[in-house]
């Protein structure tokens, strides 16, 4: 160990998994691409590295001694913690998104998509965003007990709580743990409105819940559907649902009378910009009738990895990606101002909104938007709290 700079926190040695010549065209300011970790240790993830967070005086680094001790090393497996919060409500009061509290069950998410902009997150837990965040996983067990602790709050108010808005809250561990379910009955049970989103065709296994809250107008649910190209799903989200099952899951949620929206997230040019029009038809078909997309964000950690990964998978498109990136982000990575940064500016991102337009208009998609309701919230009866007798 020793003190952390630029230079130990990314060391220049050459990765194994990086095509011949390829660091050649890499600025020689950006070291990050040559840490690789080994393949057989981070198979199935989409990370390439584990870098330390930012916040971390001292960084560990590996590092071959000449007794091929890294050959040693076991693979990442997937750890689950326990966070024990008090509260489970999120607050934010971003002017761009529509929603002002979320939860999430889990930190971290298996699902390993190598964009996700929840990433940098891992690193206030004096953890890497890189292949930390999507093995190094925390859990909130207690998640149902503190909701309805909260919602029975004197002072609450209630409004639409969005779930999956940082982590997917049906990652693979949701199967056993059953945390989200348990969100969903507090929520149904106390006539609480819902908005989920996910990559996953694990909810459906809550469509008994969901169906019964749509009734209501208390639920709505939107799936993330990146790519049709299996080859470029797998490797871009490794542990997420195929595409197929994605849009099947859509289906049956919209045949449950579910309101269900796809959403086209995130839009990267010149790798998946070409499949917008196809995923809005397939998800048309699957009886969707709203859809979104948010261009590619790349925020602290997230732009190194992202680059790490287009220079082992498509080395021949990372200048061709970049290049678009900074003519939608006013020559930057990354701009981050509120009303821009889920839409990008420019000619690349005008185009980008139109075709999502016309493709919309041309499916008949978003001619009517859902809206939930708070009139059926009932607050939870605080615990100790003797029941009306009338």
């Amino acid at each position: 160990m020793s003190p952390a700079s630029s230079a130990l926190k990314h060391p220049p040695v050459t990765a194994p998994s990086e095509p011949a010549g390829a660091l050649s065209d890499i600025p020689a300011d950006f070291p990050e691409l040559a840490v690789a970790i080994d393949r057989q240790r981070r198979r199935g993830r989409g990370a390439q590295s584990n870098a330390s967070g930012r916040f971390e005086a001292e960084a560990r680094v590996a590092f071959d001694d000449g007794w091929q001790s890294l050959e040693d090393l076991p693979p990442f497996k997937t750890t689950v913690g326990v966070d024990t919060s008090r509260k489970v409500i999120t607050r934010n009061d971003s002017p761009d998104i529509g929603f002002d509290r979320s939860i999430n069950p889990y930190r971290g998410c298996e699902h390993g998509c190598v964009y996700c902009f929840a990433r940098p997150t891992h690193a206030y837990l004096g953890l890497s965003p890189g292949l930390d965040f999507e093995s190094k996983l925390f859990a909130k067990p207690e998640a149902p007990v503190l909701l309805e602790k909260e919602l029975a709050a004197s002072g609450y108010e209630p409004r639409m709580i969005a779930i999956g808005t940082n982590t997917d809250p049906y990652q693979p561990i949701e199967r056993e743990r059953k945390i989200m379910r348990g969100i969903l009955e507090v929520l149904e049970r106390t006539g609480h409105p819902v908005g989920i989103v996910t990559k996953s065709a694990l909810v459906v296994r809550d469509i008994d819940i969901l169906q019964r809250m749509a009734k209501r107008n208390l639920a709505k649910v939107a799936i993330s559907v990146t790519s049709l190209d299996p080859k470029l799903a797998r490797t871009m989200e490794p542990r997420a649902s195929t595409p197929p099952k994605r849009l099947e899951a859509l289906k049956q949620l919209s045949d449950a009378g579910i309101p269900t929206t796809v959403m086209v997230a995130p839009v990267i040019p010149a790798l998946n910009d070409s499949e917008i029009e196809r995923i809005l038809d397939a998800a048309a078909h699957a009886g969707v009738k709203e859809a979104s997309y948010v261009l590619l964000r790349l925020p602290l950690e997230v732009r190194d990895l992202f680059r790490e990964w287009l220079m082992a998978n498509y080395p021949d498109r990372y200048r061709h990606v970049f290049t678009l990136i900074r003519d939608m982000r006013g020559g930057r990575d990354y701009d981050s101002k509120w009303g821009e940064r889920m839409k990008g500016t420019g000619p690349m991102a005008w185009t980008i909104g139109r075709r999502f337009e016309i493709a919309c208009d041309r499916l008949g998609l978003n001619k009517r938007r859902s809206k939930l309701t708070t009139d059926h919230f009932a607050k939870p009866k605080p615990n100790g709290e003797q029941l009306s007798l009338f």
